[in-house]
């Protein structure tokens, strides 16, 4: 019967053996997930804070793009309803000044795939709806735009809501002609809430 002899590994082996366990093992642990970008908010309350009753006073720039500085205003009310239990809403707007009377009609329309809002507005002198403006709201201002045709050449549009409290906010549209390097305000709104008698 032979006699049982321990292997004797040589220093080249054991070294090599010192080299790939750790590699192995170092192997076998995954890589760092990379974090997925943060999903859009919610944004369907994003117009809660508007409905209900209000005044607004109103700045319109008479020739936009023009380089025209002759603006007119106006004053009067702003009615916001909420419509799909606040997944739509209608706003009304009535005023009048020197240069006449503007009504209008606001329909936004909440997508919950993109999570974002439309805007369409309607001018009570022709009736048409105009075409939507895409965006939404992030850490209290809103920002909508689209492409429009002003004079015979392509524009876009930019609404924006800012300084938005319980009882006041602001909106300015301004036109770009640059592809949106330079913008032009010619609407500018502010707006106070109407207090209850109670």
């Amino acid at each position: 019967m032979r006699a049982f002899r321990p292997l004797r590994a040589s220093p080249l082996l054991l070294g090599l053996a010192l080299v790939l366990i750790p590699a192995a093992g170092f192997a076998q642990i995954a890589p760092p997930a990379v974090a997925a970008p943060a999903p859009r908010p919610d944004g369907q309350h994003d117009f809660d804070f508007e409905f209900g009753d209000w005044t607004t006073h109103i700045r319109r720039l008479e020739h936009p793009l023009t380089g025209s500085t002759s603006w007119v205003e106006y004053d009067g009310s702003s009615i916001v309803r909420k419509v799909w239990g606040g997944q739509a809403n209608l706003g009304e707007i009535d005023v009048s000044g020197p240069a006449g009377r503007i009504q209008g009609l606001s329909l936004r329309l909440y997508d919950p795939a993109t999570r974002q809002w439309s805007i369409r507005f309607a001018n009570g002198r022709d009736g048409d709806l105009g075409a939507p403006m895409i965006g939404g709201f992030r850490n209290g201002r809103g920002e909508f735009y689209d492409q429009e045709t002003l004079g015979g050449r392509s524009i876009f549009v930019r609404f924006i809501f800012s300084g938005v409290t319980d009882r006041t906010f602001a909106l300015e549209q301004a036109f770009s002609a640059d592809g949106g390097k330079t913008w032009e305000a010619n609407w500018i709104a502010t707006f106070e809430r109407v207090r209850s008698a109670a």
